[in-house]
């Protein structure tokens, strides 16, 4: 999504300071046919903890691979760690162990992949890599799918990639380096892979506040902006979602690439902030603000009114991308009342000093603003 790849590595740093963990004990699951042996690059992050929770649910063993620098969740169950550096090439805990699946969660640099391949030939059976609907070429078409054209990465060598080199440019290399990254992962690992291309990742433990501030700011209740005319499409996935597909996917031993976005079927805005609001049992008023008011005023789509584009906006396919083929390979998404619920009850169990940090979305004062030049207009126009 663009506003991750500006934010990126200042998302994944507050996830890591935030230390606060929902209860990961999944609902009770039907245990698996057959259990699986599986290694996760990564593991603490968003949906890492998910993965790992319904995981050992299906009586699944579970191996986490990353630095031990992020606090660690209270496991249901037996977790074993091992710690190392992708970014200095540690990947010796790793050294002659065996897995039937690894799922890496975290890479962006194609060099990471290349040296999980050069690490674990041989010893895996299925390489799951989760990607990014940015790596599509074109942001703007509606009805994305799995084939369309990717970003192209236009430097000398994506493998000489560094994450200070990244950070130079996040905006420009983010989407071109998870491509790269995915074909690295074609080429280590062959046809066992599987790529999954998911867009806004919502819910509980989601530290980038996008999704968030919609739910929060409706059950605040009161007069609401809106941006458009209702009718442009939202797509997110909550991370539970995500995290559990995911597994299923290794047990199913699936291949190939998908877009996992949802819901299911197209949800527009007003469709979107009504649901909301009765899952809130907020008395919210909302508003049509016109895109192009917004944009003579500088208002950013995607950021000041996050997950949101105008359909003719340069990411406007971004509500609107084909998630055909993952549903057919079993993906399914809970209630949108749920993830709003959820998030919000883990939100209110975070720190005072956090709740009251917003990360993304325009302020209060700001949307005050914008509400009263937008009624002023229009009442100079029937005057």
């Amino acid at each position: 999504m663009p506003t991750s790849r500006r934010d990126l590595l200042k998302f994944a740093t507050l996830a890591a300071a935030a230390g606060a963990f929902p209860a990961l004990a999944s609902p009770t699951v039907a245990r698996a046919e057959r259990p699986l042996r599986i290694l996760i690059l990564g593991g603490t992050g968003f949906t890492g903890p998910f993965q790992v929770a319904y995981a050992l649910a299906r009586g699944h063993s579970v191996t986490l691979f990353n630095r031990g620098k992020r606090p660690t969740p209270e496991w249901p169950g037996e977790v074993e760690q091992l710690h190392g550096d992708r970014n200095t090439g540690d990947l010796s805990a790793l050294d002659g162990r065996e897995w039937d699946v690894c799922i890496d969660n975290p890479t962006t640099l194609p060099f990471w992949v290349r040296d999980a391949g050069e690490a674990l030939r041989g010893r895996v059976g299925h390489y799951i890599f989760i990607s990014t609907i940015s790596v599509y070429a074109d942001g703007s078409r509606p009805g994305i799918d799995e084939d369309a054209p990717l970003a192209a990465y236009t430097g000398a060598d994506p493998l000489a990639e560094t994450m200070e080199s990244f950070r130079a440019d996040m905006a420009g290399l983010y989407g071109p380096l998870k491509a790269a990254s995915e074909a690295e992962a074609r080429r280590q690992f062959g046809e066992a892979v599987t790529v999954v291309r998911p867009g806004y990742i919502v819910g509980p433990r989601d530290e980038t506040g996008r999704f968030t501030y919609w739910p929060l700011r409706v059950a605040e209740g009161g007069e609401v902006l809106v941006p458009g005319d209702g009718r442009d499409p939202v797509q997110f996935i909550d991370g539970r979602d995500l995290g559990e597909w995911v597994i299923r996917l290794a047990e199913t031993r699936t291949f190939g690439t998908f877009n996992a976005v949802g819901p299911a079927r197209r949800m527009d805005t007003d469709p979107f902030l009504a649901g909301i609001k009765e899952a809130t049992g907020s008395d919210a008023r909302f508003t049509h603000v016109p895109a192009d008011f917004l944009a003579a005023r500088e208002v950013r789509f995607g950021a000041d009114l996050p997950i949101w584009f105008p359909q003719d906006h340069e990411y406007g396919g971004y509500g609107q991308v084909d998630n055909s083929r993952a549903i057919a390979a079993g993906l399914v998404f809970r209630p949108l009342s749920t993830t709003v619920t959820d998030l919000l009850e883990w939100h209110r169990a975070l720190p005072a000093e956090r709740q009251a940090g917003q990360r993304a979305g325009m302020s209060r004062e700001r949307e005050a603003e914008l509400l009263r030049e937008w009624h002023a207009q229009g009442e100079a126009g029937t005057g």
